[in-house]
């Protein structure tokens, strides 16, 4: 400093005292600038008085020699005293220059800055608040000092302030906000404390209405709440603690729709505390705004569905989880069915729209000035908008969550539905391929619902009927009620195969359809899940139309491998399932139109699988029939396959649902066809253990000349089971013989390629 420069009115003692380094001779110097001030004042020189000040800046508190800095900061401190309540008239010539050595590297130097800065907030009260961001912007980055002289200073100055704040009603909240904002996203643990006590004082003032600004801040409020400090996590859990009652209290006034992304973001996250608090924001939300957070489902789904499937380790969040999944459901009524059209949104809250929530929440993702997401956006969690293209079944149901336990609610699926049907089957069905039953189960009632939904009536699916009978699957319309089958043309008299049950439709149908494409391209869904799943569906839905739609689409089945195999499920299920057993009972006597509808169609895609052909004949007591048939065998190719199916038919004969076809053995007049029909299984077989099974059962036939009575000698002998008229069995044997015919010939193609393993045996 140059110590012949003019300092006036400042004297050479007071100019030489200020630039010491012992404290004591500043404290002298700036107890001589009080005085002198204290005389301009009187005087009401303001011109003197600003000059002073300046000099007390430019020439000490921004000197680059430390002691003039610190000789500044005390004479500041000194002019602001003397000036007392004048001292507004020049806050921002006091406090700029102090603010300017809060940054100074010298940590006693921040030190009495902070110092000064107190005393000078002191005087004034009230008349900093329009400085109040300045003053908060340096605090803030002293609450994270090292030193702890200065960070011990800098509590005293913020509790000053915080007096301040709390005392006055001129306090200016929106010009904070944007400020806040920016802070909040703090690493520093200091920092972060610093700004959650102070969103606590602010929220304690009366006048000041914090909830208004929440969107603005919630999403920091989150990420201080995984702060690694105990104390910080606990300060934040209070603060959102308070936030949630006054979102009790005042629901009308939140902006429930603007922060519902925000807590979307925090259920995903995989921190307990911040997952747990979220998913209660959460549930409030969907309870208190209602049909406002409709709009979110698809997020919200995607948050709260995965957490129904944590074990006890997390069973709190769990049960919030499940709490927001009821409520949710409970917001969908049947209106939502009702087609698209202009209406009101039915809101608890006058708040903003739909519309209005996305526009903003896309700013907030953009990274724009509104966004107060920015750093979560960036973590790879999901969230989604109003607008959000992607489907909420897309969304949920192939998600985390792995399988869907939101269902169709209390109502039918919409008829809207129908828009989505191509997008949402394909995840369904990608979801049977889960490893938890449960979810499997679950994922069949969803796909049951929509198959049995009213909303897939069709009154006319169009034209079925055709002499070609090899359609395309995605020409396949659903059979509806009263009209003949696909199969219903001249040349297949009796052969009608679409069945008269409420379920068919167009959904379910496709489901169908589906659901063997399915099994074809994954084996091993077919092979370890498929029984399962047919049986579940024929328990969720009509098992004739399961069986009667199935047989009828593998009738076209070009994959002749694939339809053998499903044949020979489907008929084991059908004869073994206990869930079957009504619709056992139907074929057991094709005493309707129905049931031997329903025979002729199975017939003709049983044919797929020689043995399984005759079993069904032995299931619906067409024993004649199935003599013929086995009577074919003689000129098919007899492989080891072949004679393991046979092996098992007769180990299926002697369980308990062949009992009839055992007992019907005593009536040999009656049944010579069923003796003939099990003698051509006998010679089918090798002499293994199933030949020496069915050989025992056959020499337990009785003589029939000792089982005649008197009236049976008196009476007529009885015939065989009279065919149904109905059912042109010639028709259906020319059939088997055309199936397997084409079955010989891909065989042969295959063998030809050398891709084929000759599994002939010569007997």
């Amino acid at each position: 400093m140059n110590p012949e420069k003019d300092f006036a009115p400042l004297t050479p003692n007071i100019v030489r005292a200020l630039n010491d380094k012992l404290y004591e001779k500043r404290k002298v110097a700036a107890l001589e600038i009080e005085k002198l001030v204290r005389e301009f004042v009187a005087q009401n020189n303001t011109v003197q008085i600003k000059h002073v000040i300046q000099t007390l800046s430019q020439e000490f508190a921004l000197s680059q020699h430390p002691h003039s800095r610190k000789g500044g900061l005390i004479g500041l401190a000194a002019c602001s005293i003397a000036l007392g309540k004048d001292s507004g008239l020049y806050l921002k010539e006091l406090i700029e220059p102090v603010l300017t050595c809060f940054n100074d590297a010298d940590s006693r130097l921040r030190y009495y800055a902070c110092e000064a800065l107190y005393n000078i907030v002191k005087v004034a009260r009230g008349a900093v608040l329009p400085h109040f961001n300045v003053l908060f912007d340096g605090l803030s980055k002293l609450a994270a000092d090292p030193d702890p002289n200065v960070k011990s200073g800098s509590e005293l100055l913020d509790r000053l302030l915080k007096d301040i704040v709390t005392e006055s009603n001129k306090f200016d909240l929106v010009g904070f906000i944007p400020l806040l904002r920016e802070r909040i996203y703090s690493n520093n643990q200091y920092a972060r404390q610093f700004i959650i006590s102070w969103i606590l004082v602010l929220e304690s003032v009366p006048d000041i209405n914090l909830l208004d600004y929440l969107p603005e801040i919630l999403d920091g409020l989150f990420q201080i709440l995984g702060d690694n400090g105990k104390e910080i996590r606990k300060m934040c859990e209070v603060v959102l603690g308070e936030f949630l009652k006054e979102t009790k209290k005042s629901p009308s006034s939140v902006k429930f729709a603007e922060m519902a992304n925000i807590l979307v973001i925090h259920c995903q996250t995989t921190d307990d505390l911040i997952q747990l608090t979220a998913m209660c924001w959460l549930r409030e939300f969907i309870q208190l705004a209602g049909r406002v957070m409709l709009p979110y489902s698809s997020g919200i789904l995607t948050a709260v569905l995965p957490c129904l499937a944590y074990d006890d380790r997390k069973r709190n969040i769990k049960e919030v989880a499940s709490v927001c999944n009821q409520s949710l459901m409970k917001l969908v009524t049947p209106e939502d069915d009702e087609p698209d059209e202009p209406r009101p949104v039915v809101q608890k809250q006058a708040g903003p729209s739909p519309e209005d929530c996305a526009a903003k929440q896309e700013g907030a993702a953009s990274g724009g000035p509104d966004g107060s997401c920015d750093s979560s956006f960036s973590s790879g969690i999901s969230v989604f908008t109003p607008a959000s293209g992607r489907s909420v079944a897309q969304s949920w149901v192939g998600g985390p969550c792995r399988g869907p336990g939101w269902r169709g609610h209390s109502h039918s699926p919409s008829p809207q539905m129908s828009r989505h049907t191509d997008s949402l089957f394909p995840v369904l069905l990608q979801t049977l391929s889960d490893e938890s039953d449960e979810v499997i189960l679950k994922d069949l009632e969803v796909l049951a619902e929509i198959a049995s939904s009213p909303a897939g009536q069709t009154d006319d699916p169009g034209p079925l009927d055709g002499p070609d009978l090899r359609v395309s699957h995605s020409e396949l319309q659903a059979p509806i009620p009263g009209r003949a089958g696909l199969l219903n043309t001249p040349g297949t008299k009796g052969l009608e195969c679409s069945p008269s049950t409420p379920t068919m439709n167009s959904y379910f149908y496709k489901f169908m359809i589906n659901l063997l494409k399915r099994f074809s391209s994954e084996r091993k869904l077919l092979e370890v899940r498929g029984a399962f799943i047919i049986r579940s569906l024929c328990l969720l839905l009509h098992a004739e139309s399961i069986f009667h739609s199935m047989a009828d689409i593998l009738l076209r089945e070009e994959d002749l491998t694939f339809a053998s195999t499903m044949v020979h499920t489907l008929n084991t299920i059908l004869l073994t399932s206990t869930e079957l057993f009504q619709l056992r009972n139907q074929l057991k006597d094709l005493k309707t139109p129905e049931s031997r509808n329903l025979f002729c169609c199975l017939y003709r895609s049983w044919c797929h699988n020689p043995v399984t052909t005759v079993s069904l004949c032995f299931l619906t007591q067409n024993y004649r029939h199935a003599y013929d048939l086995i009577q074919k065998f003689g000129d098919l190719e007899v492989t080891v396959d072949f004679l393991t199916e046979v092996d098992k038919l007769v180990q299926l004969i002697e369980c308990p649902i062949f009992t009839y076809l055992r007992l019907q053995l005593l009536d040999v007049k009656s049944n010579p066809y069923l003796i003939k029909a099990l003698y051509g299984l006998l010679m089918l077989l090798p002499q293994s253990s199933a030949f020496q099974l069915l050989s025992h059962r056959l020499q337990c036939v009785p003589n029939p000349e000792l089982l005649q009575t008197e009236d049976g000698l008196k009476a007529a002998p009885k015939s065989q089971k009279a065919d149904s008229p109905s059912i042109d069995y010639a028709e259906l044997l020319q059939h088997f013989e055309r199936v397997q015919k084409k079955h010989l010939e891909v065989r042969h193609q295959r063998s030809g390629r050398g891709d084929h393993l000759d599994r002939r045996v010569v007997l």
